[in-house]
């Protein structure tokens, strides 16, 4: 077992990686000394097929576990399935010793973090996440919420697990298109912070794509360590911790003008990512092959690397960039690279440039 551990004083807790893990959520929750009744929210794609074990392996433990089984997709994280979820915690009368355990990806973890954070004024929670996205980046750092129409996680807080355990096994079970999805998050954290991650991508991603559990384990584990060293510099995103966001700006706004339904997350960030390193490219002089590098292992990992909107929807994409929690004083700010493995963030980005470099058109003379 690989174990992380998120360093943040009193509110520290560890990311635990391995197989098997599903088995051991009860002993593991008994361990932190939790409160006997809990709540499991997840959805209707994993409660299914991981929800009864988890409610059984609670059970052993001395646990009282009820179930919340929500829409599967990103439309769930909205304040209707919000509400409904407080009603069910009230039914199943659950106190301010109670728990909340999220298990699925990364909606369901957004959406059990916020309700944790917020119901009885805020209750332990912990993640088993069962995707390669939540595994990797969604789970890690107290960051939960929800969306409104107007754009992505809108509303929201930070609240700390106590515990984020993440099962090998449950990614045997992803489609191959959530599981590529994930690699997004995954590329990302070698493009922010670790070249040397980049190259182990670019050569191990067949593997990769393999699902090869020894070489899974520890790429999930050092994006954890990543995630896990930037969080504990900056725990509520006052500065350092903007660096995660290399492409969603971008991509969060690409989700929010197709209604949630045409890209998953991690499909929307890499079309982010790429526009965004083609942005380095114009404002920071990121050498042209490491934005080859870049657009070429997306490709490889079966991701799009551009939306071919039109000239409506790229004025429609450009407004909703405008909604973005990271926009300060009606600047939208954007985090560049300066080369693979080290990037800035807080940069000011005029529209005019944001809206050539998402043209598809061939651009006349050097980027």
């Amino acid at each position: 077992m690989r174990i992380v551990k998120v360093s943040l004083g009193s509110r520290s807790y560890d990311i635990k990686i391995s197989t098997g893990l599903l088995a051991r959520v009860g002993r593991e929750c008994a361990r932190l000394g939790l409160s006997r009744r809990c709540a499991i929210i997840s959805d209707s794609n994993v409660a299914p097929r991981y929800g009864k074990a988890v409610q059984n392996t609670l059970a052993k433990a001395g646990f009282a576990p009820g179930l919340i089984t929500l829409p599967a997709g990103e439309t769930a994280k909205s304040i209707k399935t919000l509400a409904a979820c407080y009603d069910q915690l009230a039914a199943q009368r659950l106190e301010r010793k109670s728990f909340i355990l999220a298990l699925g990806g990364g909606v369901v973890g957004d959406l059990a973090g916020f309700v944790a954070a917020t119901y009885l004024r805020g209750l332990p929670f912990v993640q088993v996440p069962t995707t390669l996205l939540a595994q990797v980046d969604s789970s890690v750092g107290g960051k939960v919420g929800l969306n409104l129409r107007a754009g992505k996680n809108l509303v929201g807080a930070f609240h700390q697990p106590r515990l984020v355990l993440c099962d090998l096994d449950t990614l045997s079970s992803l489609p191959m298109r959530e599981y590529r999805a994930g690699l997004a998050e995954v590329i990302k954290y070698g493009i922010i912070y670790d070249a040397r991650l980049f190259e182990q991508l670019e050569r191990d991603l067949p593997k990769l794509l393999q699902r090869d559990p020894r070489v899974l384990g520890a790429v999930v584990a050092r994006c954890c360590e990543i995630k896990a060293e930037v969080v504990r510099q900056d725990e509520t995103e006052t500065g350092l911790r903007a660096i995660l966001n290399f492409g969603h700006t971008i991509g969060h706004a690409l989700e929010a003008i197709s209604h949630y339904g045409k890209y998953l997350h991690g499909e929307a960030i890499a079309i982010g990512q790429v526009a965004a390193a083609k942005l380095s490219a114009l404002l920071l002089q990121l050498p042209q092959t490491d934005v080859e590098r870049i657009e070429r292992l997306f490709q490889r990992a079966g991701l799009p690397t551009e939306a071919n909107l039109n000239t409506p929807a790229r004025q429609k994409l450009l407004a909703a960039m405008q909604l973005d929690k990271k926009v300060s004083d009606g600047e939208v700010k954007f985090v560049l690279a300066r080369r693979i493995g080290t990037v800035e963030f807080g940069h000011q980005v005029p529209m005019a440039v944001i809206e050539r470099t998402l043209n598809p058109q061939p651009s006349t003379g050097n980027a």
